[in-house]
């Protein structure tokens, strides 16, 4: 299984060296699963176009930029209720304002724990039913190891916070009609360590490579939703995880060392935020999804993950006891 190195990852110089490293993966049950007629370039919009989502409640972290804001914009102009949070409430309500449609600015800075309480706390007090929640928010690679909670910078953000968003939100989704989980994962997953997740380096203390652990991070993003699948099989909560692409976004700016540069021309094999958006979106609110559970999806359709890990039953149930007992005080 081939990993993908720092300037494959974010410097691919055409589509031919894309389709190299990433190759065609085969679909996951097509003889049971729905599939779209969506693909690579299809726009955010295109996905939403004609549904309505009047009523429903839709939490998307990290709303301020890339594909958290196509999303936010582009389910708020089908009337959802869009809460967005952000590190800080100027960058939630700046985007929030951005966007037409009813949109509510959220603080939740991942880092920290008594945040996303704080976060959490607010969105049970709209005493709604919150019918999405879209664990989008992230980063990649930090060159030097951070830690906080005595723990891997990247595992808090991308995994642990939103594990803990979603144990929080927990009965607000169980009172929806049908709700969704949506966790943003990443072809990156394929850069986990040999053993999937490093129980005995959370603190990345053994040892710190960027890359190795971002894989680390998204493949727990996908485990999460695996296993959150199996525990609520049969409810009415189903829970998904997506890999957008690769899309310019500032996802990257631990790697370049500067925001990207929004007129910079887009690289081949590369999505635009939109483009990136639409499959998270898709697997949020398209009806034929309705009871599609525990499959991780790219390009707006369902597919077969590379690799021992990302299907590996006994890995995510570890993860999510882990995950437990790391949150134990908070949740």
């Amino acid at each position: 299984m081939k990993q993908l190195t720092r300037r494959e990852f974010t410097s691919c110089s055409s589509a031919l060296a894309i389709s190299s490293l990433i190759p065609n993966l085969a679909l996951a049950n097509t003889d049971k699963l729905p599939l779209s007629n969506f693909g690579f370039a299809t726009e955010v919009d295109e996905v939403v176009a004609g549904i309505n989502l009047q009523n429903k409640t839709i939490l998307i972290t990290g709303c301020n930029s890339g594909l958290g804001f196509e999303s936010m914009r582009a389910l708020a102009s089908r009337g959802a209720h869009v809460i967005g949070t952000a590190r800080n409430m100027q960058k939630a309500r700046i985007a929030c304002d951005s966007v037409q449609g009813n949109t509510t600015p959220m603080v939740c800075e991942l880092t920290n724990f008594d945040s996303v309480i704080e976060c959490c706390d607010k969105v049970i007090s709209l005493n709604k039913p919150l019918d999405v929640l879209m664990t989008n928010a992230g980063i990649m690679a930090p060159r030097q190891l951070e830690q906080f909670y005595g723990l891997e910078k990247q595992f808090v953000v991308n995994h642990l916070s939103h594990f803990l968003m979603f144990k929080r939100l927990l009965s607000r989704l169980q009172e929806a009609e049908h709700s969704r989980v949506v966790a943003l994962s990443s072809i990156g997953y394929r850069n986990a360590p040999a053993e999937g997740i490093q129980f005995d380096n959370l603190n990345g203390e053994k040892g710190y490579k960027p890359f190795t652990f971002y894989g680390q991070s998204k493949l727990a993003n996908a485990l999460f939703a695996r296993e959150l699948a199996r525990r609520y099989k049969g409810s009415n909560m189903t829970a998904n995880s997506v890999h957008p692409g690769l899309v310019a976004t500032n996802l990257g700016r631990y790697v370049s060392g500067k925001p990207k540069d929004p007129n910079a021309p887009l690289r081949k094999g590369f999505k635009t935020p939109s483009q990136g958006a639409s499959s998270q979106v898709y697997v949020a609110v398209d009806a034929r999804l309705k009871d599609v559970s525990g499959y991780y999806f790219e390009d707006c359709n369902p597919v077969e993950p590379s690799g021992p890990h990302m299907l590996n039953d006994d890995l995510a149930l570890k993860l999510w006891e882990t995950s437990e007992e790391l949150i134990r005080d908070y949740v």
